[in-house]
Order: C-alpha cells, then sequence, then structure tokens
C-alpha cells in the first residue's frame, strides 16, 4: 500500500514509517516541525536504506493538502501529528483545540477530495477519563477527558464515528494506546522532547544522561504496592506494530469505525520503572516524592484483547527492554536528535 503518515517525523511516527517500510508499503510522510526533527527521518532512511519522501505542511493549510492528495493515489494515511502535552493544553487549550481538531478537519476533506477512505488514528487512553473501571474496554462509555488534549481526542473520535456513520465507503480505525516508551533497538531513533518532558521515562532518561539533576515522583500515597501511581507502558515497536496491524486489518475487512486498545494489560508504578532503567543504565537515578499531581489517577491499563482476537496482535516487550532501548538512544544520542 501507499501511505501518507502524518507527524511522521515525531517520536511515534518515525517508528512507525520505518516498520511500515520494513512491511513492504511505500511511505511518505507529511510534518510541520513543531514538535519534530527532519533528522529523525533522515535515520529511518539510513535504517530501512529507502527514501522517504517529506513534505513540510501544516495540516491547517487545507489548500496546500488537498494539492497533495491530487493525483498521489495513497492508499492510506495513518494520522499521528497534534499537539500533545497534557499540562500544556490546560495553559493554551485555544492553541490544542484549533490545532489539533481543526488539522483533522482539513486531513479529512483533503483524503475525501483525493479518493483515500481508509485512516487509522492515533488516540488515547485519556479518552477513558476518570470514571471507566480499569483494565479499560473499548466498549466503554460515555468518553471523556480530563484535559483539553484528551478532549481533542474525543471529539476527534466522535467526529470520525459520524463520518463512517454518514458514508459507509470509510474505513477507519482508531487506536487508544497508553505509555510507549523506548526507542528503535539500533539507538538512531527515539523520543526527543523539545524543553522539559512531560513524560516519566524520558525525564529519567535525561537525568541519567546529565541533562538534569533528579526526578520528582508526584505523590507517593496512592492506593497501589508502593505508593506509586501504576501506568500500562508499552514499547513503541510494539506500539507500531499494532498501527502496522490495524491498516492491514482495515484493509482486508468491511469495517466502518472499529477501535482498540493497544497496551499490555499489565501496570508498572513509577518506582518500579525506575528500578528497571537504573538497572539498565547502571545509573543510579536521584529522585525526591512530592504531592500529588492534579489529574493523575492511581491506576491505569488497558484491556487489550480485542486486538488480540482481531488484528492478531499482541506486546510482547517488558519494562526491562522498554529500558534498555530507552538508554541506549539516550546515552548516545544525550542532546536527542541535536547531538
Amino acid at each position: 500500500m501507499k501511505i501518507l503518515v502524518t507527524g511522521g517525523a515525531g517520536y511515534i511516527g518515525s517508528h512507525a514509517v520505518l516498520a511500515l517500510v520494513e512491511h513492504g508499503h511505500e511511505v511518505e510522510v507529511v510534518d510541520n516541525f513543531v514538535n519534530s526533527s527532519p533528522e529523525s527521518i533522515r535515520r529511518v532512511e539510513r535504517l530501512a536504506g529507502v527514501s522517504v519522501p517529506l513534505h513540510e505542511l501544516d495540516l491547517r493549510a487545507e489548500a496546500e493538502l488537498t494539492a497533495l492528495f491530487e493525483g498521489a493515489g495513497y492508499d492510506s494515511v495513518i494520522h499521528f501529528a497534534g499537539l500533545k502535552a497534557v499540562g500544556e493544553s490546560v495553559a493554551k487549550p485555544l492553541e490544542y483545540y484549533g490545532n489539533n481538531l481543526e488539522g483533522t478537519l482539513s486531513l479529512l476533506r483533503a483524503m475525501r477530495a483525493g479518493g483515500t477512505r481508509q485512516l487509522v488514528f492515533s488516540s488515547s487512553a485519556t479518552v477513558y477519563g476518570d470514571r471507566a473501571p480499569v483494565p479499560y474496554v473499548e466498549d466503554f462509555e460515555p468518553l471523556d477527558a480530563t484535559n483539553p488534549y484528551g478532549l481533542t481526542k474525543v471529539m476527534i473520535e466522535r467526529i470520525l464515528m459520524d463520518l463512517a456513520a454518514a458514508d459507509p465507503s470509510w474505513r477507519i480505525g482508531i487506536l487508544r494506546y497508553f505509555n510507549p516508551v523506548g526507542a528503535h533497538p539500533s539507538g538512531d531513533i527515539g523520543e526527543d522532547p523539545a524543553g522539559i518532558p512531560n513524560n516519566l521515562t524520558p525525564f529519567i532518561a535525561q537525568v541519567a544522561v546529565g541533562r538534569r539533576e533528579s526526578l520528582t515522583v508526584f505523590g507517593g500515597d496512592y492506593p497501589t504496592a508502593d505508593g506509586t501511581c501504576l501506568r500500562d507502558y508499552i514499547h513503541v515497536t510494539d506500539l507500531v506494530e499494532g498501527h502496522v496491524a490495524a491498516l492491514e486489518y482495515l484493509a482486508a475487512h468491511e469495517v466502518s469505525c472499529r477501535a482498540w486498545n493497544l497496551g499490555t494489560g499489565t501496570g508498572t508504578s513509577v518506582l518500579e520503572v525506575i528500578a528497571a532503567f537504573e538497572r539498565a543504565s547502571g545509573v543510579k537515578i536521584p529522585y525526591t516524592v512530592g504531592p500529588r499531581r492534579a489529574g493523575d489517577l492511581p491506576a491505569s491499563y488497558a484491556d487489550a484483547q480485542r486486538a488480540q482476537a482481531e488484528l492478531g496482535w499482541v506486546a510482547t516487550r517488558g519494562i526491562e527492554e522498554m529500558c534498555a532501548d530507552l538508554w541506549r538512544w539516550q546515552s548516545q544520542n544525550p542532546h536527542g536528535f541535536g547531538s
């Protein structure tokens, strides 16, 4: 298939591009580089041994995006592009609603004009909000979120469901995933957050490599075994294999719009992640336990049985491998793609 990957120069997008090429697909990337680097695609090209056309474009530039689709013959789109920091979304809600919603609507109209009707959308476990019981199952309703970033995912899912219901020619897969970590085993591509990392593992890695002095653990009094939050960490390589599986499932089945969780189904605590990273890196991670962070849940993990049954997909890599691959990336690239 010929696939257009939006946000393909980002953390998950770049790993997805590599996986798609390795599975024999023809891939092009569109990205505006707001929170990514073209260097990631150059490294993907070296790893894959092929050229990956890269279009620098904001999805909200609808005329240019529509022109990109004209005659391109894309069979499918994987849609990663969007702003994604929870805290920043609270401080800048208009920017998040504008970028994520307007960009997606522009993309869908350009796809329709160009005759491309198959889409895999990068959603998030944040759509389950704070009322869904764990483990999260795809049929839970109503979807909700506790921050503007998560609400953009809820809204986009609703748009996609309505679109598929109105026009049965569409084939749409929605992937709700949990906490992507790790990096490609080569250490050549990985997560390179701009500014202070918003997520646990890249922050730990930056402490280990000397870019930050110490880590603050938000809350040590949760009703868990060690008092810290439990999250479902999934290796980015497992995650992108789920995207390939969803893409190929849509091409082979008459499904209008379907959601799948991508997770391990296991919760790992913050302190367990720190210990695993110390084993992988041989570096002691200094940390202090601070107060709870508003909006954090005690536990969040997936029921991934639907993905296993329908996509034939299951996560196979554990937290030790995630941390080892993350450390390989960070130690070889102490300043990310700017090294």
